[in-house]
């Protein structure tokens, strides 16, 4: 299987920032999309950030020119950098992958997702 591990989030000021981390740990697989949601309380559960099978970024609208993705050279850790954080941004943001798990006789595709990390943005 795999794991993904979070860190990074906490409390900061409207127009702060901060980065989180996603690292994705196991055996078998290979990446296939991977990135970051969130999900505010008495919402749905929303994409925010992430690279697609070709490599291309997606961005939310709500966050275009604010947060930026990156990874690291293997592809299995991703990062989000949250720059002029708003109120509005406050949520459990979590890490997603959808993979392909690799047997010997077959493979197939899932999703993961991480524990969620807590970003508050108040003054």
């Amino acid at each position: 299987q795999v794991q993904l591990v979070e860190s990074g989030g906490g409390l900061v000021q409207p127009g702060g920032s901060l980065r989180l981390s996603c690292a994705a740990s196991g055996s078998g697989f290979s990446i296939n999309t991977m990135g970051w949601y969130r999900q505010a309380p008495g919402k749905e559960r929303e994409l925010v950030a992430r690279f697609t099978r070709g490599g291309r970024i997606n961005y939310a609208d709500s966050v275009k020119g604010r947060f930026t993705i990156s990874r690291d050279n293997a592809g299995n850790t991703v990062y989000l950098q949250m720059n002029s954080l708003k109120p509005e941004d406050t949520a459990v943001y979590y890490c997603n992958a959808d993979v392909t798990i690799m047997r010997i006789t077959t493979f197939y595709e899932s999703r993961f997702w991480g524990q969620g990390t807590q970003v508050t943005v108040s003054s």
